[in-house]
Formats: C-alpha cells, sequence, structure tokens
C-alpha cells in the first residue's frame, strides 16, 4: 500500500503542517505540547530548517501519526524508515497471526472480526462468519471483503439491520471522522461510495462528540429469521512497531440483550 502523502511530491515540512492542521492545532499549541521551540517549527515547516529525525519522531507521536505515514516524513527529510511493514503471511509473524486467532476463539460463541485500515477483512471467527455472510450477494464476499460495504449494501446486510437508519448514521460519523483524522484517499472514496447506497442516514458536517458514538445496537435479524442485538468494541494493539500490525483492528460484538445472549450461547448442558 502506498503512502497517504508522497515523500516525493511534498516536503517534509508541508506534510508536518498537514498533520499539524488536520489535529487542529496552531504552531504555537504544537510547540507548547511538544516542549520544542515555536521558532524551530516554524523553520521546519517553511522548510528553513532541517529537522532531526528524533524531532520528527517527537513531533510525529504528539501528533498521533500513524506509523505508515511517520514512515513518509522520514523519508521526506531524508531518513531511513523508522518502522518494518512485514506481510501477515511471513514466518517471523507467527506470534501475530497466533494471537489475533486466540483473539478470535475466545470471543465464541459471539462473532469477532480483524480489519486492516481501510477496513478490510483480515479474519473472522466462526459465529461472525455465520452470522455476518448468509443471505448476501456473493460478490461482496470476494477478497477483499469490506466490511463497509458488507454491512450497509443493499445486497449485503442492510436489509435485515432492522434500526438501519441509526445504525448507517453512527457507522458513516465514524468513517468521516477517521478519513478527515487520518487524511487517506481510499476511506474519503469509501466513504463517498457508501454513502451514496439507498437508505442510509449520511453523517452530518460536524461530527459529535466521539464519546457519543462508543454505544449503538446493531438490531439484525439473521438469514434463518432470528432477532439479535448487538453492540462493539474496537481494539488495537497497543505499541505495535511494525505498519501492519499498527493498522489492524479487532471488532468484538458483544450480546446487547439476553434473547440474544441465549440464542448464542445455545441450551444449557443437561445437569448431572
Amino acid at each position: 500500500m502506498a503512502p497517504t502523502l508522497s515523500p516525493e511530491r511534498t516536503g517534509v515540512g508541508a506534510l508536518l503542517r498537514e498533520w499539524r492542521l488536520r489535529r487542529r492545532l496552531s504552531q504555537l499549541e504544537l510547540a507548547s505540547t511538544a516542549e520544542v521551540s515555536a521558532r524551530h517549527l516554524s523553520f521546519v515547516e517553511t522548510g528553513r530548517s532541517k529537522p532531526s529525525r528524533e524531532l520528527l519522531l517527537h513531533l510525529a507521536d504528539h501528533l498521533d501519526v500513524p506509523l505508515r505515514e511517520r514512515n513518509t516524513l522520514l523519508l521526506a527529510a531524508g531518513y531511513a524508515p523508522a518502522y518494518g511493514e512485514r506481510s501477515l503471511g511471513d514466518d517471523e509473524m507467527d506470534p501475530v497471526r497466533d494471537a489475533l486467532d486466540r483473539v478470535l476463539r475466545a470471543h465464541e460463541p459471539y462473532p469477532a472480526v480483524i480489519v486492516d485500515r481501510h477496513w478490510e477483512l483480515v479474519a473472522a471467527n466462526g459465529p461472525a462468519l455465520t452470522l455476518f455472510t448468509a443471505g448476501v450477494a456473493p460478490w461482496l464476499l470476494e477478497p477483499p471483503v469490506n466490511v463497509y460495504r458488507l454491512g450497509l449494501h443493499p445486497e449485503g446486510l442492510a436489509p435485515r439491520v432492522r434500526n438501519l437508519p441509526q445504525y448507517s448514521h453512527h457507522l458513516l460519523t465514524r468513517l468521516q471522522r477517521e478519513a478527515a483524522l487520518s487524511g487517506d484517499p481510499v476511506l474519503a472514496a469509501l466513504l463517498a461510495e457508501v454513502r451514496a447506497y439507498p437508505g442510509l442516514v449520511p453523517p452530518s458536517p460536524v461530527g459529535p462528540d466521539p464519546a457519543r458514538m462508543l454505544y449503538l445496537p446493531m438490531e439484525l435479524t439473521t438469514a434463518d429469521g432470528r432477532d439479535l442485538s448487538f453492540f462493539s468494541t474496537i481494539a488495537t494493539f497497543g505499541t505495535p512497531l511494525d505498519v501492519t500490525v499498527a493498522e489492524l483492528s479487532i471488532e468484538a460484538f458483544f450480546p446487547a440483550d439476553a434473547r440474544t445472549r441465549a440464542a448464542l450461547q445455545g441450551p444449557a448442558p443437561p445437569e448431572g
């Protein structure tokens, strides 16, 4: 995957300024929080001063720049990338794959999926495959499977999501916020595509307080006619040093009511 911003097209100062503006910080605010000279920061952004490798990583940390784009900043300044990028299929990624498999299995009988930064499906446990792929158009299941398309396309799960207006507004608002914060053109294109699907409620121009987006049930009628209700949480790796790992997210679905919990856990085993 190519970096969002190309160091061949843009100098490091302009890249740094773009990240600062994306985080809605003034030069003075960033300089204060990062404890660097505002004058030096200004010189870096205008290209009058070349930042050290250490300063770039320090500023990127305060700006919460993704690891992939931290490498882009370093390359633009003439330094080697700081973070590796290995395929999940590499032998040295065995511990990561094992950890992901353990997380997915441990969450059963409830569904869980692992996605990359573009919301493309990396892995899923059995309950997720059973519940979220039954009854959808086969073309939506052709790799790479995008979970936004799968969930909101009229030939996907959307017709069976009973609270689709509220649920789609929640998801599209989240995607809009991610696209704005990351500057990722792939996410921006995905947002434009998905928000054009019929029956969805688009995000508002001004995003809501993220705290208000933490919980919204997904009320789903399964392909075999059961009414289930879920809420989900999203987790990422805390301190990854690899770009691939940093871009993975685990979305775990939990039953939002007793009926859903009972339906997924099955009948209790007989006593004795």
